[in-house]
């Protein structure tokens, strides 16, 4: 899979900006706040419907604007789409392809994206809801279905918790008998989510361990291993289909039914879970240096990245790769083995603030500051990224 076009209308600071692109390296090189990361952002955006740098959709839309297009022309062989989502500063988001409205969640899967980034340290010192958006993501990027149980098990926990908190005021009888009803709603998305993310990481555990290895191979070799494991109060461990993580989660619903009604709050369930993250005999998060903290990150998103591309059986449909700023935290051995690693996919897109911060004698495509900053004014004209030269 890989992208030949990408256009930005009033996307973060870029009031117009079209650039064309072909498949393998293409390496974004300019200065910090020229707009190189929102166009890796943009990228990432079309294949996640969410940006890896904030939380919400109001920052992408560029001041004084109501609303930022982000327009790709996405190739698979011999088979062509235009994707586009239109990012409302207030209001719903649209979407179209090839120039016919649709939802949404139609578009999950017609863009396939790993994205690195700075941010990916959360990963690993991070609280539980940033290794859980990291395995829900590969989750729905696995299986697009799953965006609607999420949205249906976020509507039961609200409902369930809003619940909770009447119950603690007032134990109606007839009201707590409604909670009966919500405690199946919940468990039935519950259920499906965790019994989802646990069939990820039981096929992620070893791609996982070899990538961290391969990028770690310079360290002490009882700091070359790493692991990773799913973290509940609730003992999914004999679980083998969806069905039995539900019974196990009711079970837990109804032995602490009376201390959730005290909180007002549910304490079971995919909303309190974690992952458990070790290097070597020690957990990674409190006892991981910072260039173990970065490797167990990238180790976890090439992960995510084989687990896709196996799935995918071609390179038509391997998923493109963003690295976002992510060499220069690395030393000289990292970066190679990091690169060589990264140049398998059929697309790779790279930002780096200085040249020195790219691996020698890393091949590809260059767009440079220059035409970053023509993109950034009104007369942006439509520039081929290889007519900037390669990259160093």
């Amino acid at each position: 899979m890989w992208i030949s076009r990408l256009s930005l209308r009033d996307f973060r600071s870029y009031p117009e900006l079209d650039l064309e692109f072909s498949p393998g390296v293409t390496t974004f090189v300019a200065d910090n706040g020229t707009g190189k990361t929102n166009i890796v952002e943009a990228i990432g955006y079309l294949a996640r419907q969410r940006s890896h740098r904030v939380a919400f959709d109001a920052p992408l839309v560029r001041e004084g604007t109501n609303a930022a297009t982000v327009s790709a022309l996405v190739n698979r062989d011999q088979r062509h789409a235009t994707v586009e989502v239109t990012i409302q500063s207030k209001g719903a988001n649209r979407a179209r392809v090839n120039r016919n409205a649709v939802k949404l969640k139609d578009l999950l899967g017609l863009v396939s994206c790993v994205v690195f980034a700075p941010e990916d340290l959360s990963l690993v010192r991070g609280e539980p809801a940033e290794r859980r958006s990291w395995i829900d993501t590969l989750v729905i990027a696995r299986n697009p279905r799953f965006s609607s149980v999420i949205t249906d098990f976020e509507r039961a926990l609200k409902q369930r918790n809003a619940l909770l908190k009447r119950l603690r005021e007032d134990r109606d009888p007839g009201l707590e008998a409604t909670l009966d009803i919500w405690n199946m709603a919940y468990a039935d998305s519950a259920a499906e989510l965790v019994f989802g993310r646990r069939r990820i990481l039981a096929d992620i555990v070893t791609p996982l361990q070899e990538n961290f290895a391969y990028i770690a191979a310079d360290a002490r070799l009882e700091r070359q291993g790493a692991h990773i494991a799913y973290d509940s109060r609730i003992d999914y461990s004999q679980a083998d289909s969806a069905a039995e993580c539900r019974e196990l989660l009711l079970a837990a619903l109804d032995r602490r039914r009376t201390t959730e009604i005290e909180r007002g709050l549910t304490l079971h369930g995919p909303g309190r879970d974690d992952l458990s993250l070790m290097i070597g005999s020690h957990p990674a998060k409190g006892y991981a240096s910072h260039g173990e903290t970065w490797s167990l990150a990238l180790a976890m998103q090439l992960a995510g990245w084989d687990l896709l591309s196996a799935d995918a059986g071609s390179d038509a449909e391997q998923p493109i790769l963003v690295l976002d700023d992510v060499f220069a935290e690395l030393d000289t051995g990292r970066r190679s083995r990091l690169a060589s690693r990264v140049t398998e996919a059929e697309q790779v897109f790279i930002s780096a603030a200085v040249d020195s911060d790219l691996p020698a004698g890393l091949e590809g495509k260059r767009v440079d500051q220059s035409t970053l900053l023509v993109g950034d004014g009104a007369d942006a004209a439509g520039v081929g990224a290889d007519e900037t030269g390669t990259a160093p």
